[in-house]
C-alpha cells in the first residue's frame, strides 16, 4: 500500500488483512519504516528526530530500515507461503526521497536494490487523495511527525510524484517497482475498500 500522508494506507490495509484472516489464507503485516526492532528504533529518528537530518541521511535510513525488513522478516514468510502487506514500500523512497528532497534517482534506485535485491512486490495499491484533504485527514490522528510538517510544496512534489507512478510509460520503464495500481481514496472507508477489494480478487481470488 503507497500513498500520500492522510491516503488511508494503513487503515484499508488492516481491512484486507481482516478479509484475508477471513478466508484463511496466510498473511503477514508490516510496515515501513519499522517492522523489525531495528526498524523501530530507525522509525523513531525518521518521524521524530528533533536534530535536523540531511535529505542523503533521511534516505539512507530508510534503505537501511528496508534491508533490515527484507531479509530479517519478509524473505522468511514468503519462503514459508505468506503473502505479505507492506505499508509502505519502494515507490516512498521514490516519491519522498528522490522527488520530494531533490535525491538524484540513480543513486536511491541503486541504494534500493541494494536493500531488496531481486525482490519485486506482486502488486502496489496506489492510494490516491487530494493533498489538502490527505493532510487535514493526517492532522485528526494527532501530533504531526516531521515529515508531516514539511512545506506544502514537499507534499504536492511528492503527490505530483506518485501520479505519476501509475503511468504504464512509468512502469514499464522501472520493472523493480512491479505492477502500480491507482486507487481513488475519497470516499469512506468502505467505499475506498471496495475498489480494493475489485482489484486484489483479480491478482488473489
Amino acid at each position: 500500500f503507497e500513498g500520500g500522508e492522510g491516503a488511508g494506507k494503513s487503515t484499508q490495509l488492516q481491512r484486507l488483512a481482516a478479509r484475508l484472516a477471513a478466508a484463511g489464507v496466510p498473511h503477514a503485516v508490516y510496515r515501513e519504516p519499522g517492522g523489525t526492532p531495528v526498524g523501530d528504533r530507525i522509525r523513531e529518528i525518521l518521524l521524530h528526530s528533533e536534530a535536523p537530518l540531511a535529505p542523503a541521511a533521511e534516505a539512507a535510513l530508510f534503505v537501511a530500515s528496508r534491508a533490515q525488513l527484507v531479509e530479517t522478516v519478509v524473505r522468511p514468510a514468503l519462503a514459508a507461503g505468506t503473502h505479505v502487506l507492506l505499508d509502505r514500500f519502494l515507490l516512498s523512497t521514490y516519491a519522498y526521497q528522490i522527488h520530494g528532497r531533490g535525491l538524484p534517482a540513480e543513486r536511491v534506485i541503486a541504494a534500493n536494490r541494494l536493500a531488496v535485491g531481486d525482490l519485486v512486490p506482486d502488486l502496489t495499491l496506489l492510494l490516491q487523495v487530494p493533498v489538502a484533504e490527505g493532510l487535514a485527514r493526517a492532522s485528526k490522528r494527532g501530533a504531526a511527525d516531521r515529515i508531516e510538517n514539511a512545506e506544502r510544496a514537499f507534499h504536492d512534489r511528492v503527490a505530483a510524484a506518485f501520479a505519476s507512478f501509475a503511468e504504464p510509460a512509468w512502469q514499464a520503464a522501472h520493472p523493480e517497482c512491479g505492477r502500480i495500481v491507482a486507487v481513488n481514496a475519497v470516499g469512506s472507508v468502505d467505499q475506498v475498500f471496495e475498489r480494493i477489494a475489485q482489484i486484489v480478487d483479480g491478482v488473489l481470488p
